[in-house]
């Protein structure tokens, strides 16, 4: 394409985390970005709708975030959002066994791991032999840092290992894995931890403990997720010269020795990058005609590769039931509770979650809304005699990419199709499908557009 034809420097398809992260990084270093967003709201897998009813703004589910999600908070304070977030000092955790028996592991403010390892010595849900086999992780937790910091030649778990085996090689008992480490896994992995590989979950791992008390922290949005970062980086976007189109589909046309031309049915679209900032299911549908041999492997991966559900159940209750701003269901279908008081003030309204839900996505919403009912009211007895006064299902079948062994692999950032790059949570940064591997990705997709663009020179 010719350069005095240029309309922008950067094309950003998709409008999540990936991409918006991605947009509002290029935009700070003087790019002219447009994001284009096929759906007519922002936020991609982490959006909000308004309920017909109550007329809030809920959330697509309770999306969860740690203290070690550095560039997740980089990108929030650029977009001047940084408040939204209420990060913990350090990692405090309120749960409700199955037997209904209530347990709290506080983290003590000492150095990672120190602080990990000392506070399961301390928490009460555990006995003697509980608190032995804790000792047995000091080591591949050390092995794990070695490896995130790009020690040569470390390896702190098997491609082909679970993190069931992983947890039950080191010696973790039934009841740390019932009470610890698999709700742990199921709300990094979002997929159970008898399916998930372990090499992405020591990792996660690894990042959490982190280097400072505070990475282990639980972090909660303070307002729904079109408040919390979509509206404000769309407008650091547009501030900074950009653009943000919605309900606006983006088609690719690519011959394999030139650059992309983007389609969208309404005004020109044409920058000599293109990011792609969509889920792995939707890449191949960003090309009408087939991808171009240049991407055709990636984009066969790509559709290959299986998706783990999420169910949300948001209840309505009549009265207050939730101390805390969430509280961990151990050994249920719904893991977590969340209140959503911290968003909403004094509204009674809960969310709990299921995450690696495979086992009840198909289930009616009668039959959830019963379910989560009957779990809360079992785990918190003031809940018992709550009225419910009303509840939604929300079903993410395709949430996040599943990291069972035998996956196809996932892809860089560069492709070989000149131009052209991705993003997303489901590209090889690492990490689970988290948002901040989202972010992570979409910073690594600045960081190469920024190598191979200029400022747009002779634009209309």
């Amino acid at each position: 394409m010719n350069a005095e034809r240029w309309t922008h420097d950067v094309v950003v398809i998709g409008a999540g985390f990936a991409g918006l992260s991605a947009a509002t990084a290029l935009a700070e270093c003087g790019r002219r970005v447009v994001v284009l967003e096929a759906r007519t709201r922002l936020g991609g897998r982490a959006t909000s709708f308004r309920d017909g009813v109550t007329g809030e703004l809920v959330d697509n589910g309770q999306h969860v975030l740690f203290g070690c999600y550095h560039e997740t908070r980089r990108f929030l304070a650029r977009i001047g959002a940084a408040g939204h977030l209420r990060l913990q000092p350090q990692l405090d955790v309120t749960s409700v066994d199955p037997a209904g028996r209530r347990t709290r592991l506080v983290c003590p403010p000492l150095r990672p791991p120190l602080n990990l390892l000392a506070g399961l010595l301390e928490w009460d849900a555990l006995d003697f032999r509980d608190r032995c086999a804790v000792f047995r992780l000091a080591g591949p937790l050390r092995l794990a840092r070695r490896e995130l910091t790009g020690v040569a030649g470390v390896r702190a778990a098997s491609p082909g290992e679970t993190v069931t085996g992983w947890l039950v090689r080191h010696g973790q008992t039934r009841r740390l894995r019932e009470l610890l480490w698999e709700p742990l896994a199921l709300a990094a992995l979002n997929q159970s931890p008898d399916e998930a590989a372990a090499p992405t979950f020591v990792r996660a791992l690894a990042h959490i403990t982190g280097t400072e008390p505070s990475d282990s922290g639980v972090a909660l949005p303070a307002r729904p997720l079109e408040e919390f970062y979509a509206s404000p980086a769309r407008a650091f976007v547009e501030a900074h010269r950009g653009e943000v189109r919605v309900g606006v589909t983006a088609r690719l046309h690519a011959g394999d020795e030139r650059a992309i031309e983007v389609e969208t049915g309404a005004e020109g679209v044409r920058a000599p990058v293109v990011i792609a900032a969509v889920p792995w299911f939707a890449l191949s549908e960003l090309f009408p005609t087939g991808p171009p041999r240049a991407i055709a492997g990636i984009c066969a991966a790509a559709d290959a590769t299986a998706s783990s559900p999420i169910v949300t159940v948001n209840l309505w209750l009549d009265r207050q039931v939730v101390d805390r701003p969430f509280l961990g269901l151990p050994g249920r279908a719904m893991q977590w509770v969340f209140d959503k008081s911290l968003v909403f003030g004094d509204a009674s309204h809960l969310s709990l979650v299921s995450s690696g839900a495979s086992a009840i996505t198909g289930s009616s919403n009668s039959t959830l809304i019963a379910l989560a009912t009957r779990e809360l009211r079992a785990a918190l007895p003031p809940a018992r005699d709550a009225v419910v006064m009303r509840a939604t299902v929300v079903r993410e079948p395709r949430a996040t990419f599943s990291l069972a062994p035998g996956q196809p692999p996932r892809p860089g950032t560069r492709t070989a199709l000149p131009g052209f790059l991705l993003a997303g949570d489901w590209i090889d940064t690492g990490l689970p499908g988290t948002i901040e591997g989202a972010v992570v990705s979409g910073h690594q997709a600045a960081a190469a557009a920024l190598e191979t663009s200029n400022p747009s020179q002779g634009r209309p």
